[in-house]
């Protein structure tokens, strides 16, 4: 039988992501409703470590659902990659009577808890928090919704001055191993090539699709780069190559970085977050551990670790091919 959870833990690993005070607030507001005492760890994996925590309940999380970042903090933990550093974690959980974990992160932060679960049998459930919305179990991740606003709000400021002067724009945004951002947000800004590490389109490729557009009679362009894009070493020497080979543009680089993770959360990451961790205290009183929530056809889904890490949550060719259409 089951052992009775009295008290949640909740905390926010890795980078931070606009929503994730959205899921604390549901996690501790979920855990008031149903009785459940709630503890918030600082710094993630670190916090719990340390020991370093606060007793979190509904009044506690008042006014945070639209503040970006993470009032717990967030951190990455090299001590817990260790057994002695997980060991103490899970130490400091019994002594506080912590008796199930929510987690709220990216996919290291999933390893963690799964290799967590297995080691020291405490229940985890994972709350998928990324602008990169690489978790394959789930359509979409807490803080991607925001992001993607944020970047098209950012290119179109940027295309009015590319007009305004002729220019040539290689605009680079976070994705160093998933071109979601850059693949969606080109679309919805009406960019003239997309760059994403899925799809190592070639200099040569860039270069024509370039001549192409300048043929047709724009004067300016806009190409959108991921972060961990394979065309080149870095949009530096993408623009620098462009620049020797296409001498009629004017090209300039603007990176964008992490002013892509702050900013208050949009309406959608709100509510996703809400949704997907009163799931979380759901399923942990239930009865259930060792997997994560997610939304799948705007259904709230239980998927396991297994799943849910898988490097299978492909990009949607379908708008690669929109976008080569409509860059006309």
């Amino acid at each position: 039988m089951a052992k009775e959870i009295t008290t949640i833990g909740v905390m926010t690993s890795g980078g931070d992501s606009p929503g994730m005070n959205a899921a604390i607030r549901a996690v501790a507001r979920a855990c008031a409703y149903y009785n459940v005492k709630c503890i918030g760890f600082y710094r993630g994996y670190q916090g719990m470590i340390e020991g370093d925590y606060c007793v979190m309940n509904a009044r506690s999380v008042r006014n945070i659902i639209s503040r970006g970042g993470t009032i717990l903090k967030s951190a990455r933990s090299d001590e817990f990659r260790t057994i002695e550093g997980r060991q103490k974690a899970a130490e400091h959980l019994k002594e506080v009577g912590v008796d199930a974990m929510i987690l709220i992160g990216g996919d290291g932060t999933f390893r963690g808890g799964k290799l967590f679960y297995e080691e020291h049998g405490i229940p985890v459930i994972g709350v998928p928090g990324t602008i990169d919305n690489d978790i394959a179990g789930t359509n979409y991740t807490i803080g991607y919704d925001t992001a993607l606003n944020t970047v098209i709000d950012a290119i179109d400021k940027i295309r009015d001055t590319a007009s305004s002067h002729d220019r040539l724009f290689f605009i680079e945004v976070m994705g160093r191993d998933a071109g979601f951002i850059a693949l969606n947000s080109g679309v919805g800004a009406g960019a003239e090539e997309i760059l994403i590490p899925e799809e190592d389109l070639g200099l040569e490729r860039l270069l024509e699709s370039l001549k192409r557009s300048k043929r047709s009679g724009k004067s300016s362009s806009i190409v959108v780069v991921s972060e961990g894009d394979k065309t080149g070493k870095n949009v530096y020497e993408l623009a620098d190559y462009v620049t020797k080979n296409l001498p009629d543009y004017e090209v300039k680089v603007t990176v964008l970085g992490h002013m892509q993770r702050g900013g208050t959360p949009s309406c959608f990451d709100r509510t996703l977050a809400s949704r997907l961790c009163v799931k979380a205290v759901e399923l942990l009183l239930d009865g259930e551990k060792n997997v994560m929530v997610g939304l799948i056809n705007n259904k709230v889904t239980a998927t396991s670790f297994e799943v849910g890490l898988k490097d299978d949550h492909s990009i949607n060719k379908e708008l690669l091919r929109i976008s080569d259409i409509l860059s006309t």
